[in-house]
């Protein structure tokens, strides 16, 4: 994870007032720069000036002795003026002649007469301006003695700046100080306006992390913000888009219920006439053999008749029950289960005069990985709207096996009719099957494509538009060794 994704993942609340505070420390480090700098130049300025009136009084005192080369008045006026100019904080003033050799010092025991200049006051400036030596809090300045514009001697003076390093820290401490405050200031400002304009964000992701986990709930009307806004509006359109979801779902639990109902109905008529025709049979059985019972011929005739019917209903029965009893959801796909989907849709299929290809794999697989009913459902679906788009006289034929190594399970139907409709299969291919349903004004490939999103699977549709269609399911197996087992 880089640097920039985990400052992404720092909550809002803290990264504000944090940039808040060092947008605060980067503009007092700007603005104290800036403030000692010029407090810098200030205090060189003034001392340059007090240095200047100090060597302005000592030179005219001084050009007399120098001129007559007299140590001891020297030292004199150079101990006279000492106390005069105490406020210039002078440390050492040192007079030369002219071969540059000390003429007096105020202090003779540290500088004695007619001894070489002190190295510290040789690189001075001799423009009488000063040089400041802030790590030995000192400053140094020199002073040419003119006389008839020539050049007689010249005043090298040391001075005491620690007042003046004193007020640059005092100056400094300050300012951190005050730039501290304000930065702590700003930055508990910062936090309390970015949570109170955070906290309408935070509860709407609440709500929406609460409905992505189940169903969504409403904003109350006490978690909206005080004040109108645009974040007021934002909850008053959140709550619609719940409301408007809400009735979207009951609308289609509704909508497959009837249409899980319409098929029902269908299928119970199309049985009740594949078990009607049987039991005429039957009865005209048990009229004859109460007639002519005797007669063994008939007698073995009508049984047979009698069994092979009632082994007709109990087909048709069993696999009604197979489809829809209540403990479905729960049973493993055994692909035998698939063929009850051919006795179930088999009176659809004759009462059509049709034709029924069925092509299937070997019945003993059992795959624990999907459910036997909503396939089962899915392909029984399918099955018979290929027969209502075949129409009299048409043909369905419907294929299974294993694809991909044996970790897909395919499943094929296809029929003779005029072609499914782009609209019909975007429900089975789009992103949106809601909305194609909608829009193709049915369920029963919705529902189809529902069930097999649910396990996992794809649907691709081939032909439509005119040409024959075929609808393939490919659904595929989690794990082709544990999903799959064969009975003994």
């Amino acid at each position: 994870m880089t640097v920039i994704e985990r400052l992404a993942r720092i909550p809002l609340t803290i990264r504000a007032p944090v940039m808040v505070a060092a947008l605060m420390v980067v503009i007092s480090v700007i603005i104290s720069e800036r403030v000692l700098t010029r407090l810098h130049e200030m205090q060189e300025q003034q001392l340059g000036n007090v240095v200047r009136t100090y060597f302005d009084g000592l030179s005219s005192a001084l050009i007399p002795p120098v001129l007559r080369q007299d140590v001891w008045e020297t030292f004199d006026v150079l101990d006279r003026t000492g106390l005069v100019f105490r406020s210039v904080s002078p440390l050492e003033t040192v007079v030369t002649g002219r071969d540059g050799r000390v003429l007096a010092a105020s202090d003779p025991r540290k500088v004695p007469v007619l001894s070489d200049l002190p190295a510290e006051y040789a690189t001075s400036r001799a423009d009488g301006g000063i040089q400041i030596d802030w790590n030995a809090h000192t400053g140094f300045g020199v002073r040419p003695l003119l006389y008839q514009q020539k050049t007689i001697g010249a005043i090298h003076a040391s001075f005491d700046i620690s007042h003046l390093i004193a007020e640059r820290r005092q100056v400094l401490n300050t300012l951190l100080a005050t730039n501290a405050v304000l930065a702590a200031v700003f930055a508990t400002a910062g936090y309390v306006l970015a949570r109170r304009m955070v906290e309408p964000i935070t509860t709407l992701a609440a709500h929406m992390r609460s409905g992505a986990a189940g169903t969504p709930r409403t904003i109350a009307p006490n978690e909206f913000p005080s004040r109108g806004g645009e974040f007021a509006d934002l909850f008053h359109g959140f709550n619609d888009l719940v409301e408007a979801e809400r009735q979207r779902n009951a609308l289609t639990q509704r909508l497959a219920e009837e249409e899980k109902l319409a098929s029902l109905g269908r299928l119970a008529s199309s049985m009740a006439h594949e078990i009607n025709n049987p039991l005429g049979g039957l009865l005209n059985s048990i009229d004859t053999l109460r007639r002519h019972g005797s007669n063994d011929g008939v007698r073995d005739t009508s049984l047979s008749l009698l069994e092979r019917g009632l082994k007709g209903i109990r087909d048709v029965v069993r696999a009604a029950l197979a489809t829809y009893r209540p403990d479905r959801t729960t049973q493993s796909l055994r692909l035998s289960d698939l063929e009850d989907v051919r006795l179930l849709a088999g009176p659809v299929i004759a009462s059509r005069n049709q034709t029924l290809d069925w092509s299937s794999i070997p019945t003993d697989v059992t795959i624990t990985s999907l459910p036997g009913p909503t396939i089962r459902q899915a392909l029984l679906n399918l099955v018979l709207n290929a027969s209502t788009a075949a129409g009299d006289r048409g043909s369905v034929a419907v294929r299974t096996g294993f694809e991909d190594g044996g970790s897909v399970l395919v499943v094929a139907v296809s029929d003779s009719g005029p072609g499914l409709g782009s609209a019909a299969a975007g429900v089975l291919t789009s992103q949106d099957p809601w909305s194609a349903a909608q829009a193709a004004g049915g369920l029963g490939l919705w529902m189809v494509r529902r069930m097999v999103d649910d396990v996992g699977g794809r649907v691709n549709v081939r032909g439509g538009d005119g040409s024959r269609t075929m609808i393939t399911l490919r659904l595929p197996l989690s794990d082709r060794g544990k999903d799959v087992d064969h009975a003994a």
